[in-house]
């Protein structure tokens, strides 16, 4: 996939902190560092959704839904 090229905006002291690692060779330039910033940030985003979609869940309905017809499947197993 190809790069498009953005204008952002960006707080004064975030800047020379950002321009101090390009000086410092952690990151090759500002381009980079911003891109895997970005990245980096939407990867824990989509990581944490998972534990957001779980706190949504009621625990009660979710475990009578799981125990639903658990008694009789039961009965239907083989004995080992």
């Amino acid at each position: 996939m190809g790069t498009e090229k953005v204008a952002i905006t960006i707080d004064g002291e975030t800047l020379k902190r950002l321009d101090r690692l390009v000086k410092e060779h952690v990151f090759p330039n500002r381009s980079k560092a911003i891109q895997e910033a970005v990245q980096d940030k939407i990867k824990r985003f989509e990581k944490s959704r998972l534990a957001r979609e779980c706190a949504k869940l009621d625990p009660t309905y979710e475990q009578a839904l799981a125990n639903e017809g658990i008694s009789e499947d039961i009965n239907e197993w083989p004995e080992y």
